[in-house]
């Protein structure tokens, strides 16, 4: 008998950590995925060892994964969404296409796919925006830039402007190519992203 109800009550605290884990998906490019990096120097990992200690509940996934592209994530993100069931989704991409000269309106179309695939599935989505260096000239910069905005707009969704900002022009805190921050520049990414993404996560 005794050991019947030591059963039950495993099987309901099992079901009670489940009901209560609330699962957030990150999901970019290489400047999410730790690029030239130990994984736990990323600003991904940062942020889950951030939310260990104020919202242990939060099971953090990186599916971030480096040179992707828009149209890449298009095809990838439904299995993901299917599998992880998360109830945030981080969505940080787009910088390829801009640096390979991508359409831009592709790139439009292929974000605002992706933002509504999240939130049919049930997830609040947090938008990353991006500057491109200004060699690509000021109008496709521009352009580019202004995309996020005009998407967070459109579908009523949380943004950061430039994930990237007080990294992208100093030369400290960035890797050799120009492009990608280094470890002393991964806590200063998450502290431009973590102001926006914390609160989301109080909300029900």
């Amino acid at each position: 008998m005794i050991s019947k109800i030591c059963v039950a009550l495993l099987c309901f605290v099992s079901l009670l950590t489940s009901a209560h884990a609330n699962t957030l998906l990150v999901f970019g490019d290489s400047l999410s995925a730790a690029y030239n990096l130990r994984q736990q120097q990323g600003w991904v990992s940062l942020l889950s060892q951030q939310l260990n200690s104020s919202h242990p509940d939060v099971n953090v996934i990186n599916a971030s994964v480096s040179g992707e592209t828009t149209q890449g994530g298009l095809s990838r993100l439904p299995k993901l969404l299917d599998t992880h069931q998360p109830n945030w989704v981080v969505l940080e991409l787009g910088a390829n296409d801009g640096l390979r000269g991508y359409p831009l309106q592709q790139m439009k179309q292929n974000l605002a796919q992706m933002i509504e695939q999240s939130k049919q599935q049930g997830a609040t989505v947090l938008l990353l925006g991006n500057h491109l260096p200004s060699n690509y000239g000021r109008t496709y910069t521009t352009q580019f830039f202004n995309i996020y905005k005009e998407l967070a707009e459109q579908h009523q969704v949380a943004y950061v402007p430039f994930m990237l900002e007080n990294v992208a022009l100093n030369k400290s805190l960035m890797q050799n190519d120009g492009l990608h921050p280094n470890a002393e520049g991964q806590p200063v990414v998450l502290e431009n992203i973590a102001p926006t993404l914390v609160p989301m996560l109080d909300k029900p």
